[in-house]
């Protein structure tokens, strides 16, 4: 079997999307009747979900998305907006990560977090001064044709 790309979702997976996207709200009772150049039929929701999936794993922008394959990105890019909105993708990840825990067990007593959101306190000393600043002078010189700014008439009052 070939292998298929990395944003194409499998009937398995999909089998566990599908049931947490939000469902189209009709009134009851209600007659809908397509008419005609009614403009574009909805898309499918698979081959939107597909497309999603696309943008994340190839991080391309939202208007990059092929449109044979696809459809229109703006259409893609409404869907993903409003299912965030509807809390899909937070579903999806506790589900997979529900799924994960009953299959290898998740040490909830003990947790890492990898990341770097400050300077680190002693670099500067083991490292030295950057590369790109070993040829500056500390003090800039001041521009060639010009002088300090400052006002040839220290004080000028307009009506004498």
């Amino acid at each position: 079997m070939p292998k298929l790309p990395s944003w194409v979702v499998s009937d398995a997976f999909w089998k566990r999307v599908e049931p947490l996207l939000p469902q189209p709200t009709r009134v009851p009772n209600k007659s809908y009747i397509r008419k005609k150049g009614g403009g574009r039929k909805p898309l499918g929701y698979r081959k939107v979900f597909e497309g999603i999936v696309y943008v994340l794993r190839t991080g391309c922008q939202w208007k990059a998305l092929p449109k044979e394959r696809f459809g229109s990105p703006s259409s893609i890019h409404a869907y993903f907006r409003r299912w965030d909105e509807a809390g899909v993708f937070l579903a999806l990840w506790r589900a997979g990560l529900a799924e994960y825990d009953e299959m290898e067990s998740i040490s909830w007593s003990w947790q890492s977090i990898d990341s770097a959101m400050t300077k680190a306190p002693l670099a500067q000393e083991a490292v030295g001064p950057s590369p790109t600043d070993r040829g500056k002078k500390r003090k800039q010189t001041p521009f060639a044709g010009g002088r300090a700014w400052r006002p040839s008439v220290p004080r000028r009052n307009r009506g004498e």
